[in-house]
Formats: structure tokens, C-alpha cells, sequence
């Protein structure tokens, strides 16, 4: 990979960080599509997707948590079961005439989430007693989990419409819940596609800190209430895009 790619890559990555973790997600689906997008070999995306979403992921929690947006109690449940499975998830290796597909089809999930978050989002009240379930949570944590780390992804995407749907907790809680829960699937699942990896991009460490500082920015903006309404669609037309190409590419 040339320096002029991996630079765009960078840039990219930057953006997709800022906007995903503004609404308190990991960003693993962009990164992953733009990925895709340049033609990064399937074998190395879920890898570097995982990477990546700890790195946000971890800024995003932090910001969330120290704007007072956090509750233990809420997410115990759902995390309890998440990391062994996201970590048997991250052993499994679909063929890539199976993974890319499946690959398609959640990312066009997750940009349809996008938009529904981006419409329906103010219509959720701030509740401050948050209420997760215990077998609710510790099933959703478990299936969820497992997805994360089969997919390389986080499963922000999955678990926040889930909470908001259910009413479980509030859209600030709901934020700081999903990055945590970002946070400990992608070191799990990481650690089990570990397992399988050969090789790692050289420029991942620059990658990285694209991410670092696009969370930080991203997750800030968030956690005082602003929302780029308008990004997240771009972003999710993006994802869009990627996604038909896994699935008719």
C-alpha cells in the first residue's frame, strides 16, 4: 500500500471515528467499509476493524462517563455474557463467499439504523432510572456478542436500537452503554481472530491514531448533546453503498 492510500485511508478513518462515536458507537461498520471499499484483503479487515473500535471505543466510554452518562447497573447484564462469546466469535472464519455477504447485509442493517436514529432519536425521554432485565440482558449481551465478534465489530449498532426499542435506558445512557459494550466485545473478539492472523498493515499504528483523535473530538461533541444529523446520513449512505458492494461484488 502506498503512502498516498493509506494517508486517504487515514483521513477517513478520522471522519467515520468523529461521527460514530458522537453517538456513542465504535465506528468498526465504516471503518469496515471503506476497508472494503479500497479493496483491503477480507482476512485483514475484521482484525483491524477490531483494533480500531477499541481505540474509539475506549475514548468514547471515557468522554461518556465523565459527562455522567454511565450506570453499572445497566450494563453488567448485557457485558456478562458478551465477552465469552465475543471471544468464540472471533475464532470462527467464515469463507469469504459467505462472510462478505453476511458483511453486506449488516452494514446495510447498521445504516438503516443510522437514519432511524437520526429521525426518531429526540422522541426517547431522558430517563434517569435505567432498567435492564437481568435474562433480557444477559441473552441480548450473549447473542450480540457473539455477532461482534464473528463480524469484527463492536456491536454498537446492534445493541443500541435494541435498548432504545425496549426503553431500557435513555439515548445518553444508551450511547455510554453501547461504547462500553464496543469496548470489551472488540478486545474479546480480537483476541480470538488473534488466533488467525498472520500479518497486521504496517500503517495501523497511524490508523489508529486517526482514530483516537476523531473519537476524542466525535464523543465530546456527543456527550454535550450535539448531533450531526446530517453526517450520520452521509455516513449511512456510505454504508449503503459498501454494503451492496459485499453483497453484489
Amino acid at each position: 500500500m502506498d503512502i498516498q492510500t493509506a494517508t486517504f485511508i487515514a483521513v477517513l478513518f478520522f471522519a467515520v471515528s468523529a461521527l460514530y462515536s458522537s453517538v456513542g458507537q465504535g465506528g468498526a461498520t465504516g471503518y469496515i467499509a471503506i476497508m472494503g471499499l479500497v479493496g483491503i484483503p477480507t482476512e485483514i479487515i475484521r482484525p483491524v476493524a477490531l483494533t480500531l473500535n477499541i481505540v474509539g471505543s475506549g475514548i468514547t466510554t471515557f468522554r461518556f462517563a465523565r459527562a455522567g452518562h454511565f450506570n453499572w447497573l445497566a450494563a453488567i447484564p448485557l457485558v456478562a455474557t458478551s465477552i465469552p462469546l465475543a471471544f468464540i466469535g472471533g475464532t470462527v472464519t467464515l469463507p469469504a463467499n459467505i462472510f462478505r455477504p453476511l458483511l453486506g447485509v449488516l452494514l446495510l442493517v447498521s445504516a438503516a439504523y443510522l437514519i432511524w436514529q437520526s429521525i426518531y432519536k429526540q422522541r426517547f425521554p431522558e430517563d434517569k432510572n435505567p432498567h435492564v432485565p437481568l435474562l433480557g440482558g444477559l441473552s441480548a449481551g450473549g447473542v450480540i456478542g457473539f455477532l461482534s465478534g464473528l463480524f469484527g465489530i463492536g456491536g454498537g449498532v446492534l445493541l443500541s436500537p435494541l435498548l432504545l426499542i425496549a426503553r431500557w435506558v435513555s439515548v445518553r445512557q444508551t450511547a455510554a452503554i453501547a461504547a462500553l459494550f464496543i469496548l470489551v466485545n472488540s478486545s474479546a473478539g480480537l483476541a480470538g481472530t488473534i488466533v488467525t492472523v498472520q500479518e497486521l498493515p504496517v500503517v495501523l499504528p497511524i490508523w489508529a491514531g486517526s482514530v483516537l483523535f476523531g473519537a476524542w473530538i466525535g464523543s465530546g461533541m456527543g456527550a454535550q448533546g450535539l448531533s450531526p444529523r446530517i453526517l450520520i446520513w452521509l455516513l449511512a449512505a456510505a454504508l449503503i453503498i459498501a454494503g451492496l458492494k459485499f453483497i453484489l461484488i
